[in-house]
Formats: C-alpha cells, structure tokens, sequence
C-alpha cells in the first residue's frame, strides 16, 4: 500500500490552492470585463443622459431628478462590480501565492 508522506500532502495543497486561485483570477477578470465594461450598462447611461436632456428642454423638475438619481446608481453600480473584480483578482493572486510558498516548504530528496 502507498502511502503519503508530508512532502506528498504539501504538494497536492499546493496544487489545490493553485488551481483554486486561478480559477478566482480568471472568474474575477470575467467580472471586471463583463460587468463593469458591459454594454448593457453604457446603453442604460445615455438613454438616461438623453432623458436629462429632454427634461431639461421641456422644463420638467421631476424627469431631471429622477435621470439623475438613476446616473449615480448605474455609477455605484459599477464602481460596485469593478469592486468585486479587483477582490477576487486580489484573492486569486494570494492563494497563487500561498501554493508557490508550500512548495518551497516541501523538503525535496537529493
């Protein structure tokens, strides 16, 4: 029977949390790609520009407010998906960083 010794265990950590954090990398970089430069938000922000500037001609307060309220929540928005991105790249990178520390751990044979 095989059986595993420290350094063998050391190893499939490391290869664990490497797999791990680059998988958070890539899922991050999705995120800040996709979500925070999506099209989507960029449609939502100038149809919202143009019904500020139609209730700025036509002198309706109301239409003004409310497209302006609606520009500082698509910017929350993404300043909040920008957010998550750059934590999951940030994590991705530590946990890269944590499995290259275990494998200088490992006591190789000579």
């Amino acid at each position: 029977m095989n059986t595993l010794v420290m350094n063998d265990i050391l190893l499939l950590m490391a290869g664990s949390l490497f797999f791990l954090g680059f998988g958070t990398f890539v899922l991050g970089v999705f995120i800040l790609i996709t979500k925070a430069l999506g099209r989507q938000v960029k449609s939502i922000a100038q149809e919202a520009t143009s019904l500020t500037q139609k209730g700025v001609a036509d002198d309706l307060a109301g239409l003004v407010g409310n497209a302006s309220i609606l520009l500082s929540e698509m910017n929350s928005l993404v300043k909040t998906a920008a957010g998550i991105g750059i934590f999951l790249i940030i994590t991705g990178l530590g946990l890269m960083a944590a499995s290259y520390w275990l494998v200088l751990q490992i006591n190789w044979p000579a």
